[in-house]
């Protein structure tokens, strides 16, 4: 059972926007998935209360709790999706840490987000080093737009990390009001979000392998 960890300390870097999206991925696929929120503000546990029962089932970790505990999903989940808090550090991160068989490391084209992305790989580093467990990491670039100086930035501070830099994911109000019925890009017509599903595609089949 995989499963797909959504971290990076800095807050407001869209971790919300792509735990979800990435459930509503996999359960569009036909995977039974769970969207774990240890995040105290619950955001997703009020974005599941908004989603219409006629679409593809994303179950709610209850159990999961603020991290520091953990238990097995109930049978018959094949996929875990796990939301983290801003902040995520010690313990926390460090059981969190132990759970996960792929991480996804959500960034912003800014300063501030990519010195606090440096520390956190850091971070990760020493993990991996202490506990032995490797998980695949990744980083996927959120709300970029092209030709920016932001962007540019960006790009040049990933390609020294020796991490895959999967996609970066548009600046678009797509999100925003799908995520304000409950839904992801996969459960609307595909022709509305044409250009985010094409951007979506290099994330989705790393997820596979």
């Amino acid at each position: 059972m995989p499963v797909i960890l959504i971290a990076n300390p800095k807050g407001g870097v869209g971790k919300s926007t792509l735990a979800s999206n990435v459930a509503g991925l996999l359960a569009h696929r036909g995977h039974s998935v769970m969207l774990g929120d240890t995040d105290p503000q619950h955001s997703l546990k009020q974005w599941l209360a908004q989603r219409p029962a006629q679409l593809p089932a994303i179950h709610s970790w209850d159990q999961i709790g603020d991290g520091k505990a953990v238990v097995k999903p109930p049978k018959g989940i094949s996929h875990v999706v796990l939301d983290t808090p801003a902040g995520l550090h010690g313990k926390r991160l460090q059981t969190l840490f132990r759970l996960a068989d792929r991480l996804v490391i959500p960034l912003q084209p800014s300063l501030f987000d990519i010195q606090a992305t440096y520390s956190f790989l850091q971070s990760l580093h020493d993990l991996q080093r202490e506990t032995g467990h490797s998980p695949g990491v990744a980083l996927v670039g959120m709300r970029a737009r092209e030709g920016t100086l932001s962007a540019q930035q960006l790009q040049q501070f990933v390609q020294g990390l020796g991490l895959p830099v999967l996609t970066m994911l548009r600046d678009t109000q797509n999100y925003v009001q799908l995520a304000a019925r409950g839904l992801t890009l996969w459960d609307v017509a595909p022709g509305r979000v044409e250009r985010d599903l094409a951007q979506w595609q290099p994330l989705a089949a790393w997820l596979d392998g």
